[in-house]
């Protein structure tokens, strides 16, 4: 009965926020809810919710006070040397702008966070694909699934966990998986250059020197396309809504909606996201750039080394960032406010997420689920065991966090596949493919970050790129199998 009701919350809950029924936050909270009094155990739905909260609190914090420090990052320019570097290798082109977040995702996600990596890319990438009128669900499919694959290191956590569960060392997982993961990722590079032209076909795309322009002083900033372009061209500009002024605006409302939703609501906000590029903004602090780039390589390498709790590392990080770029309190206070609907959305959202995942743990359905699903593997693939730990690693690091994945579900299937003879290794390895396909779970904090920023809804994000992500998690099995690494 706990099998069935866990599947069909969860069900409920995808089926409602992608069809735009319910907000992701409401959902989060009152389907969970129901189904707990549904199983007769209403009353312990604040037990439930207290426990998810506590076990969410940390990320909760990290996030909020994360947000506020790469937000007063970017404010004071830190990363525009990386958009005008990323500006210049797109050109304009759809496909290269695909490609680029797809590259920049992977790179940045070498520090092992995708909470990181989702607001460095989605901060560097957002204004030129509103310029552009590209798809901002393409922006976000793209970059969770390049992070995705890249949460295999070992310090990005899947890793860690299944070394810890099964009593191995974290290398010998990793390691040989490296060929299967590289293919992954030039799978997703792939996927971005495909889809990069399918967005070129859609929109056509803008000459460097139509989408470019060089100021006296050097700064680079996007301008509208010219009235002489050629049929594409011209496609393009009136998408974007015409152009944007020198100094980096918005363009014009009327532009073309991106795919997910969120286009025609960004137009109408003016779509603030451009402000970045805008190289004459008075939050600038040209002169504390390398003080920022330092304090930002600083923090980086902490968290990577765990010298302090990441929450910890963030807060103490955002308090320095906030005092010496903005000394006056009333400076502080303009920037907090500034970056205080992304904090209370994506807070929000965590901790709504935490009454899901409390209730699902609370009452036991998680736990019944993955029984089942670990009953019905028939005794014949006893033998194949590492390919069908990769299998469920789909389904089941979606459905589930990683940690009830990880300590809860690969014990079992580890000691199925000893009885015939699989090692333990081989189970490990095969259960990080999944991972593409975990980056984009309800579940998982950061995928909210990433939705927040880029200004797409959930629901349409998931309706993208569930499927991409796991193909791409297929394709790391597939070629994990056909190297003889599972």
């Amino acid at each position: 009965m706990l099998t069935v009701l866990g599947f069909a919350m969860i069900a409920t809950f995808l089926v409602l926020i992608m069809m735009k029924r319910m907000s992701p936050i409401a959902a989060l909270v009152l389907i969970p809810a129901l189904f707990c009094v549904a199983v007769g155990q209403g009353a312990q739905l604040g037990d439930y919710v207290i426990d998810g909260v506590g076990k969410l609190a940390p990320t909760a914090a990290m996030l909020m006070f994360a947000i506020v420090y790469f937000g007063v990052m970017i404010d004071v320019g830190l990363f525009d040397p990386i958009v005008r570097g990323i500006l210049r290798f797109c050109k304009a082109d759809p496909v290269r702008v695909v490609v680029g977040t797809a590259v920049l995702a992977a790179i940045v996600s070498l520090d092992g966070d995708g909470s990181t990596t989702f607001m460095i890319t989605v901060s560097a990438m957002y204004p030129l694909y509103k310029r552009l009128g590209m798809s901002l669900v393409v922006l976000t499919g793209v970059a969770a699934t390049a992070n995705g694959v890249m949460n295999t290191l070992p310090w990005g956590g899947p890793t860690a966990r299944a070394a810890t569960a099964l009593k191995l060392d974290a290398g010998d997982i990793f390691v040989p998986m490296i060929p299967a993961l590289a293919v992954g990722l030039l799978f997703v590079i792939a996927l971005a250059f495909v889809l990069g032209r399918r967005e070129r076909k859609r929109i056509g795309y803008l000459t460097l020197d139509q989408a470019l322009a060089t100021e006296a002083n050097g700064e680079t900033v996007l301008v509208g396309a010219g009235a002489g372009g050629d049929k594409n061209e011209g496609r393009a500009a009136r998408r974007t809504g015409g152009g944007a002024d020198a100094s980096g605006g918005a363009p014009a409302e009327g532009g073309a909606p991106a795919e997910g939703g969120a286009g025609a609501a960004d137009e109408a906000a003016g779509t603030p996201g451009f402000q970045g590029l805008d190289p004459n903004r008075a939050t600038l602090r040209p002169r504390l750039y390398w003080f920022n780039a330092a304090l930002t390589v600083g923090l980086l390498t902490a968290m990577i080394l765990e010298l302090l709790p990441i929450p910890v590392l963030f807060l103490i990080g955002a308090a320095l960032a906030l005092t010496v770029n903005y000394p006056r309190p009333a400076e502080q206070k303009e920037r907090l406010a500034a970056h205080a609907d992304n904090v209370l959305n994506v807070s929000g959202m965590v901790f709504a997420a935490a009454v899901f995942t409390g209730v699902l743990t609370g009452t036991g359905m998680v736990k019944h689920m993955a029984d089942w699903l670990v009953g019905t593997i028939p005794d014949a693939m006893g033998p194949h065991m590492a390919l069908v730990t990769g299998l469920l690693s789909l389904p089941l690091t979606y459905f589930m966090s990683n940690d009830g994945f990880y300590f809860g579900v690969l014990p079992v299937l580890a000691e199925a596949g000893a009885a015939h003879g699989v090692s333990p290794l081989e189970i490990a390895r095969a259960s990080l493919v999944g991972q593409a396909l975990h980056m984009s779970s309800p579940l998982v904090p950061a995928v909210y970050v990433l939705v927040g920023m880029a200004k797409v809804e959930f629901g349409d994000h998931t309706r993208f790129t569930v499927k991409w992500a796991a193909l791409t998690s297929l394709v790391v099995l597939a070629a994990a199998v056909l190297f003889g690494i599972v």
